[in-house]
């Protein structure tokens, strides 16, 4: 999230009241300065948004409506209740941007880590199901932190340090098997992290 009195350029998925999908994912900008927030939508909307109350969360726009905000996005971004939308402000922009055919590891390329690869993950029910894009940045000591797309298309970073293997934001559990690191994140996700991903050639 934005320090305070700053902005920054985000990706909104705008889901009209009762509604569980959306086909509208455009750019915004969400700005913070001292407690108040800006959500400013490249369709034209923008929310100027004031806390009220004591509870933290509570807003109200422009036009006196109420709007709740939530954290249900965990390190992803936040969510905003307005009182005929909902809007899910998305740090990570690179949804907005065409999938590369010709890349298989979009949205990594080796033009911003040391190597991509594809990992096999899924749940802990069935963990061979999925292929996930990873970006890998190595480290001395054969060391790494692999930046992972989930299959709900969430990025997070997997450190494997010397000492341990933990996740930003989330909970890790990590078991070597052999010559691949099986990840478990947050009790529910697996990902199979090879050690040639980890320490190159």
């Amino acid at each position: 999230m934005p320090a305070a009195a700053d902005s920054t350029k985000a990706r909104c998925d705008i889901y009209p009241k009762g509604e569980d999908h959306t086909d509208k994912m455009i750019p915004c900008t969400f700005s913070q300065s001292q407690g108040h927030l800006t959500i400013a939508r490249d369709d034209g909307v923008t929310h100027d948004l004031t806390p009220v109350g004591g509870a933290p969360g509570n807003f109200r726009d422009q036009n006196g409506d109420t709007v709740y905000r939530q954290s249900g996005l965990g390190d992803q971004g936040l969510i905003f209740r307005f009182p005929k939308e909902s809007v899910y402000v998305y740090w990570r922009t690179a949804g907005l941007e065409p999938a590369d055919p010709t890349n298989p590891t979009w949205p990594f390329t080796t033009k911003d880590y040391d190597a991509t690869t594809l990992l096999r993950c899924g749940t802990v029910d069935s963990p061979h199901s999925e292929t996930c894009p990873a970006g890998i940045l190595r480290m001395e000591n054969k060391q790494a932190s692999i930046v992972v797309r989930s299959p709900k298309g969430e990025q997070f970073t997997i450190n494997f340090m010397a000492e341990y293997v933990n996740a930003t934001n989330r909970t890790a559990a990590a078991e070597r098997e052999g010559d691949t690191w099986i990840v478990t994140i947050n009790g529910s996700e697996v990902y199979e992290v090879p050690l040639a991903a980890i320490e190159g050639g």
